[in-house]
């Protein structure tokens, strides 16, 4: 992979944890570098459940299938860390 692929998959993975957050409603207490870890792995779990679905993901232009089952896919992951993250910390 290429310097420019990988910033490419930071940059595209910020996009999709962020949407994937503000998706998911309430406060999430995780910090951002992890929001990008999860829009990097929901990227690429989201294009491998779309392409599996059939959805056409090698087009000219945006695929916003895809992009929604990737968002969907970042918003799951969201819930499911924050909850872990969450209950890691000790509360006073």
């Amino acid at each position: 992979m290429t310097i420019t692929g990988i910033i490419t998959a930071i940059v595209v993975g910020a996009i999709i944890g962020a949407l994937g957050r503000l998706v998911v409603p309430g406060r999430q207490p995780i910090p951002i570098w992890l929001t990008i870890v999860i829009g990097i792995v929901a990227a690429f779990i989201g294009t491998f459940i779309a392409r599996a679905l059939g959805i056409p993901t090698a087009t000219s232009g945006i695929d916003w299938l895809e992009l929604v089952v990737q968002v969907v896919v970042a918003a799951i992951g969201v819930i499911l860390v924050s909850n872990l993250y969450g209950r890691r910390s000790i509360r006073r």
